[in-house]
């Protein structure tokens, strides 16, 4: 292997699509029709570090997110597209527990001690965000355990089929890809967005808490820099594995704005005999998540 390369992590994503991921900087590389004359065809052999680990990553997700944004538009949606979004967080962080519970178990099994702590950590950092996926939905006037009962979103079914297959593969590696891109994208989320939608609700409406928790102001920051220390210190085929993880897991997550609304009428129609009594009349509309 060229000494240039030693310093250079670089992961073959799609069949048409190698992430390539320096220090600084990463890029999409198309792979050439020589392949033998193409460095970037090759298995990838060089030791991670945090810089170059979280360039790829983040390069691999970038890519997802613009192959998705060039063909779909998110639609703009009123209040009631906000508790289908609620319904979307709820499915979400409940799925999570049980299948983070599982990496521990695979992951104790391989005898891969710092994986099986990584995935226990992460249950202690995620346990009880679904209950505020429900206490923000019934702050928005409506009885919550009925309405994630019939509220599913398909993008959150196709989500949890990923990640469970992801950890139910012979090796289970995949699963720390998601981890990541779901909490690197929720770093996204800016202050300036949770506001907008805040503004959108009467007072004393208060429906953002498991936003919140999932943003830029939340620990999701923090959880990134902790999941990037040890993808770093994986093998390099493993480092590919999770970065490819990574790009599908964000293809899918990009993917749903277009896919999975419902009409403001069909909600209605679900909503309405969920509607708690003294349920306040919330009017609005909220743009759609970035």
């Amino acid at each position: 292997m060229n000494d240039s390369l030693s310093n250079i992590e670089w992961a073959r994503v799609a069949p048409d699509k190698v992430v390539v991921a320096t220090a600084e900087r990463a890029w999409l590389h198309r792979p050439s029709s020589e392949e033998s004359d193409d460095p970037f065809t090759r298995p990838m052999v060089s030791g991670g570090s945090i810089a170059t680990t979280q360039k790829l990553l983040d390069g691999a997700i970038a890519a997802a997110k613009s192959a998705v944004s060039s063909r779909v538009k998110s639609p703009a949606f009123t209040n009631v597209h906000w508790v289908w979004c609620l319904a979307a967080s709820y499915h979400l962080t409940h799925s999570y527990m049980p299948l983070l519970e599982e990496a521990v178990q695979r992951f104790e099994k391989m005898g891969r001690k710092n994986l099986s702590q990584w995935a226990a950590q992460k249950i202690r950092e995620e346990r009880g965000h679904d209950q505020l996926a429900l206490l923000d939905i019934k702050s928005m006037g409506y009885k919550a355990e009925a309405v994630v009962e019939a509220l599913i979103p398909p993008s959150t079914v196709v989500l949890v089929n990923y990640f469970t297959q992801s950890l139910q593969a012979l090796n289970p590696i995949g699963g720390i890809g998601y981890a990541y891109t779901m909490e690197r994208i929720a770093t996204g989320i800016k202050e300036k967005y949770i506001q907008s939608v805040e503004a959108m609700l009467p007072p004393g409406i208060r429906a953002t808490r498991c936003l919140r928790a999932h943003s830029s102001v939340g620990a999701d920051v923090k959880h990134v820099e902790e999941t990037i220390e040890v993808i770093a210190e994986l093998p390099s085929e493993e480092r590919v594995r999770v970065a490819k993880t990574c790009y599908e897991t964000a293809l899918l997550y990009f993917k749903s704005p277009n896919e999975d609304y419902i009409s403001q009428e069909e909600l209605q129609h679900v909503l309405r005999p969920l509607e708690l009594r003294t349920r306040l009349q919330v009017r609005g509309d909220i743009p759609a998540l970035t």
